[in-house]
């Protein structure tokens, strides 16, 4: 019934209406695919950081006498860029409620690609001695910076150029996109490895895929120049330019809580992220006698799934309303946080694979599909990206300290995985609670 007056409403209207409406929706698939590309480009280059931090770079840039010492060390470098990603989200926000979004995202976009392909190309500790550490912690700073401005830019442009009943679906390109370039990084990357004996990787095969990221990041760049502006900024915000004042300090003085409320609900992405994509790799490689190939595998299963599930979820999200996602996301997380990295310990890819499945697939993915979408909705338009910017930046520091934080907990638990474990079902659960709380403020609820 609701389709067929939908048509009749349609085929009521004038041809000029019509136009406007095709033009309406063609704008925002072209801004709801230019979110989503720089999404695939800047997690391909984040996520090959994060691998190569727990398989190659403690040898190659920070040798040391233990294993593990190597590893905390890189895993320390890995945590930098988050520590850059809240001054990302401070800088890309103001300007981008001052001047728009779209410029803010070529900038990201360029500087990530640039930052990578940079990467790919550092001498290391063999050659260069202590000036390769110093120039890959700066670059990974460099790369945090620009991440943390690159989230708030893309979920907005998607969100405020989007239809009202499909905002979430619209918007969901933009955590989609991120499992793009996961598993687009995990293909290069696995590949390489197996293409070339381990000597030839450790030499020079782990710089291919960060040298590759130069031709993406251009792809993304010519896609995004061609974008217009979010229309609901061109209308509500530059109209009132002058009384925006400094955006983030507006936000900090009037929306204090919502920003906590962002980090908070970000845990449990961040927790189920992190501590499954990136940490589990560093696990089975020094606590089990797992292949490390094996959860690259299952890893690589779950990262396509979610190019399914995560729109699947947004989907429904517009149907049903955002409110319960959150909630029933965490829950399942909380639940499979034990059996995930039992399953780790087993070697079974199919059990692995079920792992990642609940806690990625059903978890992590039924939260983050209605994120941009209930982000966006704490906060007014004029200050909406660095309100939502900042707090999702902010949020993201922490996240970089899981893989460093659960090494030091496998550590002291002499390898057992169940301090881990208890730390992701926990957070898992602090995210939905957050969800609860937080509702209440959400404008874009329907």
């Amino acid at each position: 019934m609701t389709i067929n007056l939908d048509a009749q409403r349609s085929s009521n209207l004038s041809p000029a209406d019509r136009a406007t409406q095709r033009a309406s929706t063609g704008g925002a698939r072209r801004a709801a695919l230019a979110s989503s590309v720089g999404a695939v480009i800047d997690w391909y280059d984040f996520f090959l950081y994060g691998t190569a931090a727990a398989t190659v770079f403690s040898p190659l840039f920070f040798p040391a006498n233990e294993p593990a010492t190597g590893l905390l060390i890189a895993f320390s470098t890995f945590a930098v860029g988050f520590l850059f990603r809240p001054v990302g989200g401070a800088v890309f926000g103001h300007f981008g409620d001052k001047i728009g979004r779209r410029n803010m995202l070529v900038l990201t976009v360029l500087i990530m690609g640039l930052a990578s392909t940079l990467i790919g190309a550092l001498p290391t500790y063999a050659t260069a001695g202590v000036w390769a550490p110093i120039l890959l912690v700066a670059l990974r700073a460099v790369q945090g910076f620009a991440v943390g401005g690159e989230w708030g830019g893309a979920a907005l442009m998607a969100v405020e150029s989007a239809p009202k009943k499909s905002r979430n679906f619209f918007s969901a390109g933009v955590q989609t996109g991120s499992f793009v370039g996961l598993l687009l990084g995990t293909i290069v990357f696995f590949t390489c490895q197996r293409l070339t004996t381990h000597d030839q990787f450790m030499a020079w095969g782990w710089r291919i895929p960060f040298l590759i990221s130069i031709f993406l990041a251009a792809i993304a760049l010519w896609i995004r120049r061609t974008v217009p502006e979010s229309s609901e900024f061109q209308q509500e915000v530059q109209e009132q330019h002058a009384e925006a004042g400094a955006p983030l300090g507006i936000v900090l003085r009037k929306n204090p809580l919502q920003i906590l409320a962002v980090i908070g609900m970000r845990l449990l992405d961040q927790s189920t992220y992190y501590l499954s994509f990136t940490f589990s790799l560093a696990y089975v490689t020094n606590y089990t006698k797992t292949p490390p190939g094996n959860v690259m595998i299952a890893s690589m299963i779950s990262m396509a799934l979610a190019m399914v599930t995560l729109p699947t979820f947004a989907k429904l999200a517009d149907r049903f309303g955002i409110r319960w996602f959150y909630l029933i996301g965490s829950i399942a997380g909380a639940a499979g946080a034990i059996p995930f990295f039992h399953a780790l310990q087993t070697g079974s890819i199919p059990m692995i694979t079920v792992g990642f499945f609940i806690i990625i697939n059903v978890c992590h993915n039924m939260s983050t599909a209605v994120q941009p979408v209930w982000f966006a909705g704490l906060f007014d338009t004029k200050v909406r990206y660095s309100g939502a910017g900042f707090g999702y930046a902010l949020a993201g520091a922490a996240g970089g300290f899981m893989p460093l934080i659960a090494t030091a907990l496998v550590n002291r638990a002499q390898g057992s995985y169940m301090p881990i474990a208890l730390l992701l079902g926990g957070l898992c659960l602090v995210g939905g609670l957050t969800s609860i709380w937080s509702y209440r403020w959400v404008k874009f609820r329907d």
